[in-house]
């Protein structure tokens, strides 16, 4: 197999598209904002999930803007470990784990669209 795709699936030294760039930043924008807002909460004695949460956007942010597939293995992670703390904090009152669920939602919706852009792999012949 002559492949000259990287483990992360897209083409070695090829930046990613634009709008995973964009979102990339958008990720690491948000999560710094989330994390700094986290780190205050946790040394007044809150919850960790907004540190915890706000580490895992930034990361994602960074990941896609290197065009790495991990950036949807860690923001899945983001997404269910937002949606446990959701049912830990409100347990099944769906109304009030929509607010919790839908700014997460949305960005993983929008890191999913961007599979395509990060597993492009160069046509080679396998045989």
């Amino acid at each position: 197999m002559t492949s000259h795709a990287n483990h992360s699936g897209s083409m070695p030294g090829a930046s990613p598209h634009w709008a995973v760039k964009l979102l990339g930043w958008l990720c690491i924008l948000l999560g710094l904002v989330i994390l700094a807002g986290g780190a205050w909460l946790i040394v007044l004695g809150g919850s960790w999930y907004y540190g915890l949460a706000g580490l895992g956007l930034a990361g994602t942010g960074i990941l896609l803007n290197h065009g790495k597939m991990e950036a949807v293995w860690l923001f899945l992670a983001v997404w269910v470990g937002t949606a446990a703390w959701a049912w830990w904090e409100v347990g099944d009152d769906w109304w009030a784990q929509v607010p919790r669920l839908v700014a997460p939602t949305i960005i993983l919706i929008l890191v999913l669209v961007c599979i395509p852009a990060l597993s492009r792999r160069p046509q080679t012949d396998t045989f």
